[in-house]
């Protein structure tokens, strides 16, 4: 049975425990889908960023073929994995370029699902990461529907699948989740 052959999930499984034919398979399969969700990220960045959408993609996709530890249920799943990763490499970069000017003036922004960070604001990445840290001490399906729905671009319907929960279960949280970014965003002015 040739790597092509296999089911996603297959071949996400075999990612994992390192089959490099399964990796390249899972890789052409979902490409088209991760690039799309990198583009969507990338477009909140700032122009000059050190990664660009291709560099993303791949990035993200190395750091899941190394993951033997998480066993994705399908490919829902696991582009919402691929969006939490995505999320956090864009994080690191915008700690990595904090960190070299000598800490960063942060300031509070107002969190609007159509247009949360302000172009080329690694302070904003990383207030969003802060508050997402914070939502999800209080409630982790919240936090992670952020994750999938504003940074994955997710569906309803596909975080429902993803989490196994009700699509009205997710509209309810999404609605909260966001109340919550907007107020915790907005700092002590809400």
């Amino acid at each position: 049975m040739t790597a092509s052959s296999l089911s996603t999930v297959e071949l996400i499984e075999r990612t994992g425990q390192g089959d490099r034919a399964a990796a390249a398979s899972l890789f052409e399969r979902i490409y088209a889908d991760l690039h799309q969700m990198a583009g969507r990220l990338m477009r909140r960045e700032r122009r000059d960023h050190a990664l660009q959408t291709t560099g993303l993609v791949h990035e993200a996709f190395v750091r899941l073929a190394g993951l033997n530890r998480v066993s994705p249920q399908g490919k829902t799943h696991f582009l919402a994995l691929s969006s939490h990763v995505m999320r956090q490499i864009l994080v690191d970069h915008a700690r990595k370029r904090l960190r070299l000017k000598r800490g960063g003036d942060r300031q509070r922004l107002r969190f609007d699902a159509g247009d949360v960070l302000s172009r080329g604001r690694s302070s904003d990445v990383l207030a969003v990461e802060d508050a997402l840290n914070r939502l999800a001490e209080l409630d982790p399906r919240q936090a992670q529907i952020v994750e999938m729905r504003f940074f994955g671009g997710m569906t309803v319907e596909e975080v429902a699948a993803a989490l196994g929960v009700s699509k009205r279960t997710i509209e309810a949280d999404w609605t909260m989740a966001k109340a919550w970014l907007r107020r915790e965003l907005a700092g002590d002015d809400a």
